[in-house]
């Protein structure tokens, strides 16, 4: 691991390696997108939570949207969005992520939220509501949902997969031994239920689901929990390192070298994954298009080249 100690015998993480070095962003492109989400009153989970990709998605002209408010009712010790007692819904805001959506022109456009654990729904209204705005501003827009587990709620769920989603996306975030310090008020069972649930309400929809590492995790815990997504029959897996956003988050345990990522990425297509994007920046929605690709190419074969369901984003 990339770990020392001090003389006061005091741990701490290594300074971070060559391969997590990024260039500065254009700032062009930051003002530009900076100055969209302004006017309507929009947040990003590029910002809220740290994503080291901000500046090179928002140069590309995409973003994450984060609805519901920027204040979650979880503490999960890895993220960086703010805890506390969330503002009241803003039922204008599905429009204003719609018309977000049309005037980057997005081929495909990702949705996620902080936890609302205050709502009886968990915010799945507000889900199906953006799904639905988007679809009818932007009827040629793929659509990716990143959801909270709604507390395994399935009539919550079923409100967002009736709004038909293109990818139904939910994070394990890492393995389940790490999940009391990690994220303490979720579940590992409960978010292969959200999965497994989603798959069995529309088959025809992608399910998803991502981790961290460098968390302290072993190897063959992430090879489980690999098998355990292909058990709830997960198309797409996305695979990150951990990077503290603050010391009063969790610290870094390794920094996982590129030839890991590589292992993690080969393993999980041999376990049956239709797209794997593993590497140190890979986040939820990094390049998030690419599965909607591999998912069609995948298709075509299937059929002998006739035309799969789904209309796939080429410019994202």
């Amino acid at each position: 691991m990339s770990v020392r100690r001090s003389d006061a015998g005091e741990r701490r993480i290594a300074r971070k390696p060559r391969w997590l070095l990024q260039p500065l962003p254009q700032p062009a492109g930051l003002k530009r997108m900076r100055g969209l989400l302004d006017e309507l009153h929009l947040n990003t989970v590029c910002e809220d939570a740290g994503c080291p990709n901000r500046g090179h998605c928002w140069n590309q002209g995409t973003a994450t949207f984060m609805i519901l408010g920027n204040t979650c009712t979880r503490s999960c010790g890895f993220c960086k969005v703010i805890t506390g007692r969330p503002e009241l819904l803003d039922l204008g805001e599905p429009l204003r992520v719609a018309q977000a959506v049309k005037r980057l022109g997005l081929q495909h456009a990702v949705v996620t939220s902080v936890a609302r654990d205050d709502l009886p729904d968990g915010g799945a209204d507000a889900f199906a509501r953006t799904i639905e705005a988007i679809r009818e501003l932007c009827p040629g827009t793929t659509v990716e949902v990143l959801i909270p587990d709604f507390k395994g709620s399935v009539e919550a769920l079923a409100r967002v997969m009736e709004a038909g989603p293109d990818v139904l996306n939910h994070n394990v975030e890492t393995v389940p031994r790490l999940y009391r310090r990690v994220r303490p008020q979720a579940k590992f069972d409960r978010s292969l239920f959200i999965l497994q649930k989603a798959r069995e309400m529309r088959p025809e929809v992608h399910t998803k689901s991502g981790m961290m590492v460098g968390l302290g995790e072993r190897e063959a815990e992430v090879i489980d929990v690999m098998q355990a997504l292909r058990g709830v029959d997960c198309d797409f897996l996305t695979i990150g390192q951990y990077l503290r956003p603050s010391l009063d988050h969790l610290p870094v345990e390794e920094y996982v070298p590129p030839a890991q990522f590589e292992r993690y990425r080969e393993l999980g297509q041999q376990l049956g994954f239709t797209h794997v994007a593993s590497g140190p920046f890979v986040r939820s929605s990094f390049d998030a298009a690419a599965a909607l690709r591999a998912a069609a190419e995948v298709r075509e074969r299937q059929e002998g080249g006739v035309g799969g369901r789904l209309h796939v984003a080429k410019g994202v």
